[in-house]
This record gives structure tokens, C-alpha cells and sequence, in this order.
């Protein structure tokens, strides 16, 4: 369904509203083709086109919501929905009181669209078979339009549609071996494909020689961003929601106290103007174009949904109580001197696995896999065997910190489970002095 669509569907169920009840629908629709590699071939290939229409009624304080398929017909859509409005209304009166329930009550409205037009996905994949020829890539490829709209009966009218792409791939060696990489964005770059594969190919060579075998202990490491993507998104849970830090149970807890701090170069960012997800939320608030979580190694501010806002009374600035689009703050290391840097210790280029080991000290253990080499003298020698890491955040992004790259990877979520994901994060790469193996 698109924008006119939309709002037309909703002009007609706003106009079937009664005494004081007030309607906000929510439109998540996407147009996505999906394809499976393997040994450097095509699988499997499909086409999805959805969209599916959720609705929240309310009147008074109580509130009821409800959701279905739309077919993009607008008189079958309207007469279903308008069931589901018959269904709601039913169950309504029924409901206690929401203490919690909030909405922005002044009418907005914007549109928005995000990337560029792609090349045919059939284009794509067809110039990336030719390039990885003689390689085994193992992956999905996932692209096209996401769409989010919003409308209510008190006036909000709001749209926002992206074009993206997503490569979430792996190219094979044998049994166990394999290096890992990533390749998304809003427009489509021909040329960082063919770097990212002669990047594929001298992992290969690597991952081919016998790996080595790391005792315990504290070694010097570079952290890809795909390594430090995944310790964002441990921070992610429960570091920067308000209701966590209202209630104390936040593993930042002690940085907000002040008896610990990351290093000065942390800087991080939830940047709404940048990101897939839509500028607005479903309660009808304008997200800010930015929230600052850690400037400079202190604690910024919280994200705040619409129900920890009401019961917290503070500004909604965020649609949910995790981020959607993380940038971390580039430093001044250059990616090419990365090597030199570290000397003599790890390159992890992935890490998997991870979950809180101690949330009281920020303390993540996981496991390092993909493309993690042993490097000497500044340069790689081999690939190690897969350990285990256990250690603190505040380490790893504190007191051990010695540089943060210039550049940094813009990283898609590939999840589909409610289809295509919308977040995304912005991550350089990181260098510390240790990063402490458990086994």
C-alpha cells in the first residue's frame, strides 16, 4: 500500500468514530526480495510484498489494540478493518484503566524518503556470482522499500520509505573455516563490493594455514566493527531504556554514578535523522534528530518510549526503549595503520554468542569466530582456534582503549522475524590494550 493509499484508508476510519474515541493506525508495509546463496549460487529466490495495518483505539484512559493483513484493495481492507474497529470496540469497555497510556494530542505531519532507487536485485547478484567466481559464498541477499506510515483522527499524518540493501554473507574454506563479512547500505556501490571480496580472498589464504591455539590470559586485540557491533548491542540491552535506570537495573548503573566512565573517545549516538526506522513513533511523537547516550565517555541521556514517559514524566524521544540507528564517534586511527598499532596480538573480526556474564561490572563473555587472526610484528600469521572472552566494557571501552578508526561500517540488521529489520549502527573499529580470554 502506499502513502495516498493509506491515508485514504484512514480518512474513511477516522469519519466512523464516535463520542470521545480517538483512533491512531500504524502502516508497515514492505516490498523485499530475498535470496539464499550457496557455493556461489542462487538457492532460493522469492519476492515479498506486505503490508499489515495495526490500530490502537482509545477513549478515556482505556485503550485497545489490533492489527491485520492489508490487501492494498480499499474496499476489502475497509471492511476488515472496520471488523477489527467492531471487535476492539466490543472489548474496550471491558478494559481497566491504563495508567500509562500516552499519545501526543497535537496533530503533525511529515514524509520521507531514504536511499535510492537499486539496480534489479537479479543485476546485483548476477555481477556478484561473477566477481566471487572460484569462491564458496554461503548467504541471503535482502533488498527493496520499507515503508512506515501513521495516521490518527487527531490529525497526525506521517510517512516515512527507505530503499536498502543487505548482504549477510560468509565465504567457506572447509569443515569450520570460513571468514564473514557484510555489505549494506542505501545506494548501491559497486566498487566496495569488489574490495570487500579481495578482503574475502587474503582471509581465505589466512584461514588455510594451521590455526594456533591461545592459552588464557590478556592479549593486545583490534576489534573489527562487526566485533564491537555486537558489544553495542549488549549495551544495548538495558543500558540506555529509562525505566531500567529509574529502577537501578541498568549495567551502566555505576557510569551513571560516577564511580566508573569509558574513555574520552566514547562517544555514542542514537541518530533518528540517519537510520531505516521511521522519524516518528506510533503514539504519534516527533522522534529528535538525535539522542547523545555516552559523550565522551560520561553518560548522556536515557531513551524514553511513550509509557516510560507518561509514568516517568519526561519528553518522548525514542519509539522503544532499545536503539534502532547506534552511531559510535570515529576517531583518528587510520584503518591502514591498524596492523602496525596493534603489534603483536589478536584481530577479532567477529564475535558471537555474547551475553552478560556479570551486568553489575559490565562484564560480556562470547566467543570469537570468522576471521580472527594471530598477528606479529604487525602482521597476520595465522588464524587462531575459537576462544572464549570474558571481560569488562568498561575496559574494553575504558582504561584499555588506545584508538578508534577513522572509518567506520555501516551495518544493517538482518533479521526478518516481523520482516525486514529497520535497525542499523554506524561502528568504527577499536584498538585495546587487552582483551582477556577464558578458555
Amino acid at each position: 500500500m502506499n502513502q495516498d493509499g493509506f491515508f485514504a484508508l484512514t480518512d474513511r476510519l477516522n469519519a466512523s468514530l464516535s463520542g470521545s474515541e480517538v483512533l491512531f493506525c500504524t502502516l508497515n508495509g514492505e516490498a523485499s526480495d530475498f535470496v539464499r546463496l550457496n557455493r556461489n549460487r542462487i538457492r532460493q529466490a522469492g519476492h515479498v510484498q506486505s503490508s499489515e495495518l495495526g490500530v490502537m483505539l482509545t477513549d478515556g484512559s482505556r485503550q485497545v489494540e489490533g492489527h491485520c493483513v492489508l490487501s492494498g484493495e480499499m474496499k476489502t481492507d475497509l471492511a476488515q478493518v472496520r471488523q477489527v474497529l467492531a471487535r476492539l470496540r466490543e472489548r474496550l469497555v471491558e478494559m481497566p484503566p491504563d495508567p500509562y497510556l500516552h499519545y501526543a494530542t497535537t496533530a503533525s505531519a511529515s514524509s520521507r524518503f531514504v536511499g535510492a532507487q537499486l539496480p534489479a536485485a537479479a543485476e546485483l547478484l548476477a555481477t556478484l556470482i561473477a566477481a566471487a567466481d572460484g569462491l564458496d559464498v554461503v548467504g541471503i541477499w535482502a533488498s527493496g522499500d520499507l515503508s512506515t506510515g501513521l495516521a490518527s483522527s487527531l490529525g497526525h499524518r506521517h510517512w516515512h520509505q527507505s530503499h536498502s540493501f543487505n548482504l549477510d554473507w560468509s565465504c567457506y574454506l572447509e569443515t569450520d573455516k570460513a571468514v564473514k563479512a557484510s555489505l549494506a547500505g542505501l545506494q548501491w556501490d559497486g566498487a566496495a563490493l569488489l574490495q570487500r571480496l579481495e578482503a574475502l580472498r587474503h582471509g581465505l589464504r589466512i584461514m588455510a594455514r594451521p590455526a594456533r591455539t591461545l592459552e588464557p590470559g590478556r592479549y593486545r586485540a583490534y576489534l573489527a566493527p562487526a566485533a564491537v557491533n555486537e558489544l553495542l548491542h549488549m549495551l544495548s540491552w538495558g543500558g540506555f531504556d529509562l525505566k531500567n535506570h529509574r529502577t537501578q537495573q541498568t549495567p551502566l548503573l555505576q557510569l551513571v554514578r560516577g564511580t566508573r566512565q569509558f574513555a574520552p573517545q566514547i562517544t555514542l549516538r542514537e541518530e533518528h535523522q540517519r537510520g531505516l526506522a521511521a522519524g516518528f513513533t506510533a503514539e504519534g511523537f516527533m522522534k529528535p534528530d538525535a539522542v547523545t547516550l555516552l559523550a565522551a565517555g560520561q553518560f548522556g541521556e536515557c531513551l524514553v518510549d511513550a509509557r516510560s514517559g507518561k509514568e516517568y514524566g519526561v519528553a518522548v524521544n525514542a519509539a522503544g526503549d532499545t536503539p534502532e540507528a547506534l552511531a559510535l564517534a570515529a576517531g583518528d586511527m587510520p584503518e591502514a595503520e591498524v596492523l602496525a598499532r596493534l603489534g603483536t596480538g589478536l584481530y577479532v573480526g567477529n564475535l558471537w554468542y555474547c551475553n552478560w556474564s556479570d551486568p553489575n561490572e559490565c562484564r560480556v563473555t562470547g566467543m570469537t569466530r570468522f576471521g580472527s587472526y594471530w598477528v606479529e610484528n604487525g602482521e597476520i600469521v595465522c588464524p587462531i582456534k575459537v576462544m572464549r572472552f570474558d571481560d569488562s566494557l568498561f575496559h574494553l571501552l575504558g582504561d584499555r582503549l588506545e584508538g578508534v578508526t577513522c572509518e567506520r561500517e555501516l551495518l544493517l540488521s538482518a533479521e526478518t522475524y516481523d520482516g525486514r529489520s529497520t535497525d542499523s549502527a554506524l561502528v568504527p573499529g577499536l584498538l585495546v590494550g587487552g582483551l582477556t580470554l577464558a578458555l
